[in-house]
């Protein structure tokens, strides 16, 4: 060759000596082809790596020919590989001139040339091309490739049926990178035509907007004017084919969900025209919002949030009160049903970009008010709680509380854009619309006021301070007159406001004192910055709390003349205040001498049920002066004195029962204030308080409290806020379903009854009217003795459904009941879970271990509703977790030594009597805590000392001294309990114990194996059932696996335990027969893995046992017959004697080959079925055209006796399959899959004849039964209705027999579920 040519070339020097070079090459085009994206850009990674290594022409020539050949491919994935790697290798060789590049794509794909039903992948193949030379970023360099490449996608935008608007995005997205210079000496031209036509399709529009805003030197308004007659795009002529465009492509992209780049860029060019005004009223409002359709609409909402960031002050005034914002907010309260498109938040994230991205407040606080004032009669749209105003500046944060505030006391409706739907203007009744509105816009302000304290804004104290101050005084005081002393009295509301606003307004400020009692510290100082340290909540940088600050204000508006409590306190009331407040200067006078935290809750507390006297001043004076003695009495330095048992309750109990009260509350405040103040009166809770809260939670102390609880209902309607309502519902809701089922069985079971009276009180009116005069009278009733008779029957169908109904509300009123209590003792429970983690040292933790159990035991005999299995979980989690597994435990129980182990017998004896496993493990493990404790304290001097070990042991093992350290625990008396459940275990078929029990129980106390382990000993053969002999044989094992049974023993007993558990082993093989049954399996491979591990332990340590008995029991008899074919078993039976010196007997495989000689000799020729198969094929009996083939009966009779010796059966003969076996299945005639295998007689003959006949015999029995119910339904006509009942009876009898087994499936699941929960 005289001249190399070029890597651009489309002509390959040697194509074979490339495909020569291995598959590896050539695999990255296949890999670069399939769906997968991973495997995409890797094979695209490993060709670059390739050819950048080799530097070899002949393959870059190759690579570009395949990926020019495959951006034109079949499959869709294929297309977008090969041009991004198209791509890759352009940008990493830019040797390769892009105009030759582009000629190959243009030759190879010509849309001309190409045959009719390839024009699509043609189509698509010049598409990506010009794609891959865009992506490469060489393209805006190439004049000359870039001045083609948009002449080609000019070319292809005609194939909108394949590409649609594919190649106008493209040339879109390559103008908007291309210089300007080159965009007027290059494109400009070739573009005047679809520039000049932007009105005419909306990517013409697109394309010049675009170029304005990227080329306004070129695109000036003199050009724009050559170019379609007008200086500017936003004008008046232009608006209606504006408006039209914008409307095709809302159509157009109505799924995608956001704005178009169109409409965003005409926004903008608006602006920059100052046309926007024009745009908004003429274009949006007036023209596109009037299409009555979703997507036009939507695309005036996303024009509204899209325009925020560049608009100014007057152009946001005239979005915000426009007709575009009105007509969003009809559609937020039209579209609150489900399953229906919503815009709300959308608009959301608008705001919240805007107001995140703006630095003006003035501006920030435009949009805010805009949105703020966009009402449906009176109730703003905008969401109360939205946390947009997270974004504020603190100025405008300011003005808009001042602005809440303002439109509180003066609302101002004209201001508002307020607007009602259709349906409320239908529905309009005659009520005083004005006041109705300003009273949904002042209940909206106290909303928003409080999520402004709740958010994360960055605010300041005495913006908390005025926020607070000012739902405090409209939520309990009035104003008489106007007053500069108090700030909220400065200004009077110019609509009063009424009782129904101030009940709303307590709940929100109650919200508001949760919040500011768990608000961190606010300020910048440093002083603030260490309580933010240290995690104090509810403070002010001060360090007072701020809920004082409220009591104070309080205290000044009382002391005040000019304002009056909405409801006036009492003298008794006022003097239980200021008693309060002097109680509270008490405590913090002794805040820094005493526990401060104890102070704190309690300062708390008495602030806050001042407070509440406020709301409720009756239920509230009790509460309070109960509170004020305990609160004297616990800081007092009064000494503790003993007293009797029928003396005054001590302050802790009547503490406790405050307490208990209080967390009947709907206010979480209270709630949360209530459990810290118990965790500060843990240390000084009596038993006799303990058992105050133990006694709420005892499940046979229930019905006593059912007066009670109908109390508490009633006054908790009174005091719930709407918030907790709708828990309750909720709650109520999701509890009804689950009791539906049960109380239906109920209703039935006693509506039999009510249907026998019911039923005999008609029988009697109907008598006394003579309708059931029966043959005697057949005058028929006169017209006035039909309406007496009508009146009666009236009556007592309405007296009847009045008893129905009464019998409904009086379920409904117990089952609520029921949820009440039963959401009371889950929050009581939060209390024993605090108790716990506090006080675990506590000697009064062994009290609640009883009560946990008998909650637990009930809630598994109790309804299985969903309130019901959370009180279950939390319980079993508070004794497993609070309890059970606490790290901490009572280090001072010399004393109840002798009560804890009775108790410890008895927590055994229970869970040995019980009958539930789960339940059981409960008592067991309660049991093993006790042992810890016990086992983890010190004697007394007094006590017997524990039992120490003998001289030698003592002596030889230096470790052991340690670990037979008993503590309180009297080892023989707790080795008896245990062993008594042990026995249980290892005798009883139907027991509550488990193995995993005793393995847990060895575990954790190794000290008890040794006083056990002649127990298990002794069940390796004395157990009832082979079972229990393996069960016993597994915790032998796993006992002496523990290394501190080895060191808790002599030398002497450990051999004596190793000699008398092989003897037992021994015994127990002996008895062994041939293991067909499962039991016999596992007890005999338990058995060999116990043996096992015996063996090992006496090569190990050398220790004198003799084997001989063993021996002679596993050599002698034919083990391998009696294993049988379980590998499991042959392999542990093999390591055992391997143990004994014995190793395993190969397999001889040259035994066979005599026998497979002679087999071959037999086998008969190529095309020849074994005369077992035909016999096989025959015994099916394959129906052709509906006739089973007749077989004779030496056939039947030949296959049984050439196959299987005599007196013998297959299991297939035995269970009935094969025919010839002596089984009632022998005389029936079975149909398997439309074929008749073979029977006896005439059937096995006549098998297309029998199936026939039973076909005739159906249809007749279904014709049969078709008359029978037509003549019944005829005949019921005549019969009479006594006839009838018989039938009816039966009905119902069968359906509740249906329902009762649904329940009785129902509670079964339920039952497991609760297992689930114990066990989890």
């Amino acid at each position: 060759m005289a001249e190399r040519e070029g890597p651009g070339s489309g002509v390959v020097s040697d194509p074979r000596g490339v495909l020569r070079q291995g598959r590896v090459f050539l695999d990255f085009f296949w890999d670069i082809a399939r769906p997968e994206q991973e495997v995409r850009l890797a094979a695209t990674e490993n060709l670059l790596r390739h050819l950048r290594e080799g530097r070899k022409d002949d393959e870059l020539k190759y690579t570009l020919k395949r990926l020019v050949e495959g951006l034109g491919a079949t499959r869709k994935a294929a297309r977008p590989g090969f041009s991004l790697a198209l791509a890759q290798v352009l940008q990493a060789f830019e040797e390769i001139p892009l105009c030759t590049v582009l000629e190959q794509i243009k030759e190879k794909h010509n849309l001309e040339k190409v045959k009719k039903k390839l024009v699509e992948n043609a189509a698509f193949g010049n598409f990506f091309g010009v794609m891959s030379l865009f992506q490469s970023g060489r393209l805006v360099k190439d004049r000359k490739a870039l001045l083609e490449s948009i002449q080609l996608l000019q070319q292809l935008a005609h194939h909108q049926t394949y590409l649609r608007d594919l190649p106008r995005k493209t040339l879109i997205d390559i103008i908007s990178e291309v210089p300007e210079t080159v965009f007027e000496e290059v494109l400009f031209g070739i573009l005047q035509s679809d520039l000049a036509s932007a009105f005419t399709s909306p990517d013409n529009l697109h394309l010049l907007l675009v170029g304005i805003r990227n080329f306004p030197s070129v695109l000036k308004p003199k050009n724009l004017k050559k170019l379609f007659g007008s200086s500017t795009v936003v004008n008046e002529e232009n608006i209606p084919r504006l408006v039209e465009l914008l409307q095709s492509v809302a159509k157009s992209e109505k799924e995608d969900k956001k704005l178009p780049n169109v409409a965003f860029d005409l926004l903008q060019v608006s602006l920059k025209e100052d046309a926007f005004e024009l745009f908004w009223k003429e274009g949006v409002e007036d023209g596109l919002l009037k299409e009555k359709s979703g997507p036009a609409s939507f695309m005036c909402y996303r024009l509204l949030g899209s325009a925020l960031p560049f608009l100014s002050l007057d152009q946001l005034q005239i979005v915000l009160k426009g007709k575009v914002m009105q007509h969003y907010g009809e559609h937020v309260v039209t579209r609150q049903l489900p399953k229906r498109s919503k815009f709300a938040p959308e608009m959301e994230t608008y705001i919240d970009e805007f107001l995140n991205s703006c630095d003006d407040p003035e501006r920030q606080l435009a949009v805010i008010i805009g949105f703020s004032t966009l009402t449906n009669q009176g109730n703003p749209v905008f969401s109360g709680s939205s946390r947009v105003v997270k974004h504020l500046q603190p100025v405008a944060l300011q003005k808009y509380v001042d602005w809440l505030k303002d439109m509180f006391l003066r609302p101002d409706l004209d201001c508002c854009l307020d607007f009602s739907s259709n349906w409320q203007k239908q529905n309009q009744e005659n009520v005083n619309i004005a006041h109705h509105k300003i009273a949904r816009l002042r209940k909206w302000i106290m909303l928003r006021l409080c999520s402004i304290i709740e958010s994360p804004v960055k605010k300041e104290e005495h913006l908390v301070m005025d926020v607070s101050r000012f739902c405090f005084f409209h939520a309990f005081f009035e104003a008489k007159k106007k007053t500069a002393q108090i700030r909220e009295a400065n200004v009077l509301p110019a609509k009063p406001l009424d009782e129904q606003f101030h009940s709303v307004a307590e709940n929100y400020l109650f919200g508001i004192l949760n919040t500011i009692n768990t608000l961190t510290v606010l300020g910048d100082t440093a002083k603030a910055a260490a309580l933010r340290e240290k995690h104090i909540h509810g403070v002010t940088a001060d360090g007072k709390l701020w809920i004082y600050l409220l009591v104070e204000y309080a205290n000044k508006l009382l002391s005040s003349v000019h304002v009056k409590a909405v409801k006036p306190l009492t003298k008794e009331q006022r003097d239980a205040w200021e008693r309060t407040l002097q109680s509270v200067k008490n405590l913090q006078k002794k805040e820094n001498k005493s526990d401060s935290a104890k102070v704190v809750a309690f300062q708390q507390l008495l602030l806050l049920m001042a407070i509440h006297l406020f709301k409720d001043p009756s239920e509230t004076m009790d509460v309070l002066s109960d509170l004020l003695n305990c609160t004297e009495r616990a800081f007092s330095g009064e000494p503790k004195k003993k007293k009797a048992d029928n003396a005054e309750p001590g302050w802790v109990e009547v503490m406790v029962e405050i307490i208990l009260s209080l967390l009947a509350q709907p206010s979480l405040l209270i709630r949360r204030i209530s459990r810290s103040v118990f965790l500060r009166i843990c240390p000084n809770l009596t038993k006799r308080g303990l058992q105050l809260i133990l006694d709420v939670l005892d499940p046979y102390q229930e019905q006593n409290e059912e007066s009670a609880v109908v109390v508490m209902e009633e006054s908790n309607k009174k005091i719930k806020s709407a918030h907790d309502m709708d828990k309750e519902g909720s709650e109520d809701s999701s509890d009804e379903d689950d009791s539906d089922e049960e109380n239906d069985s109920g209703d039935e079971e006693k509506n039999e009854e009510v249907d026998d009276d019911f039923r005999s009180q008609l029988m009697n009116v109907l008598q006394a009217g003579n309708a059931l005069g029966g043959d005697e009278s057949d005058e028929e009733l006169d017209d006035e003795a039909m309406m007496a008779l009508d009146k009666n029957i009236s009556a007592l169908f309405a007296e009847q459904q009045k008893r129905i109904q009464a019998k409904k509300d009086e379920k409904d009123r117990i089952r609520k009941e029921a949820i009440l209590r039963r959401d009371f003792k889950i929050k009581v429970l939060d209390l024993i879970e605090a108790f716990l983690s506090k006080q675990s040292e506590n000697p009064l933790v062994f009290d609640i271990i009883e009560p946990l159990l008998h909650v637990i035991e009930q809630c598994m005999i109790s309804d299985s509703g969903k309130q019901e299995v959370d009180f279950l979980r939390k319980t079993a989690n508070i004794f497993r977790n609070s309890l059970c597994r606490a790290k901490q435990y009572c280090k001072r129980v010399g004393a109840l030594r002798e009560d804890l182990h009775a108790f410890v017998e008895r927590l055994v004896n229970k869970a040995c009597k019980h009958t539930d496993c789960s339940v059981a493990l409960y008592y067991f493990s309660a049991s093993l805590y006790l042992l810890r404790v016990l086992r983890g304290n010190t004697p007394d001097k007094s006590s017997t000392p524990p039992t120490s070990l003998p001289e030698e042991q003592s002596s030889t093992i230096p470790q052991a001294s340690q670990l037979f350290s008993t503590g309180c625990l009297d080892m023989e008396r707790v080795a008896v309990i245990y062993r008594e459940a042990l026995t249980q275990l290892l005798t009883k078929r139907k027991t509550a114990l488990t193995s995993s029990m005793f393995h847990d129980f060895f575990r954790r106390f190794p000290i008890m194996c040794k006083p056990l382990a002649g127990t298990l000993v002794k069940y390796i053969t004395a157990g009832v059932r082979h079972h229990h002999q393996g069960q016993a044989c597994v915790l032998l094992q796993k006992s002496m696996l523990l290394p501190q049974m080895k060191l808790l023993m002599t030398e002497q007993e450990w051999e004596e335990l190793i000699r008398e558990s092989i003897s037992q082993v021994t015994e127990s093989l002996k008895t062994v027969g041939n293991c067909t049954l499962k039991s016999e399996k596992e007890k005999l491979g338990k058995t060999l893995e116990l043996l096992n591990f015996l063996l090992k332990t006496v090569a190990a340590q050398n220790l004198p046992v003799k084997l001989t008995e063993l021996d002679k029991v596993l050599v002698a008899a034919d083990w391998p017959k009696r294993i049988g074919n379980s590998a499991r078993l042959e392999s542990l039976y093999w390591n055992v004697m391997s143990c004994l010196n014995y190793t395993k007997p190969k397999k001889e495989k040259t035994a066979n080959k005599p026998v497979q000689e002679t087999e071959t000799l037999k086998r008969k020729k190529k095309g020849f079925l074994p005369e077992t198969k035909k016999r096989k094929n025959r015994k099916k009996g394959i129906q052709e055209n509906g006739v089973a083939p007749v077989a004779s009966e030496d056939e039947q009779s030949a296959a049984p006796e050439e196959e299987q010796p005599m007196g013998t059966e297959t299991p297939k003969q035995k269970k009935g399959f094969v025919a010839g076996s002596k089984r009632k299945n022998q005389n029936r005639g079975v149909r398997e899959n439309g074929v008749a295998m073979e029977g006896s007689g005439e059937e096995a003959v006549s098998g297309g004849d029998a199936v026939a006949e039973k076909k005739k015999k159906k249809k007749k029995k279904t014709n049969m039964s078709r008359k029978r119910k037509g003549d019944a339904g005829s005949e019921a006509k005549q019969v009479p209705a006594a006839k009838k009942t018989k039938w009816s009876v039966s009905q119902q009898t069968q359906q509740k027999q249906g329902k009762a087994n649904q329940q009785k499936q129902g509670k079964v699941k339920k039952k497991k579920e609760k297992k689930t929960v114990l066990q989890e």
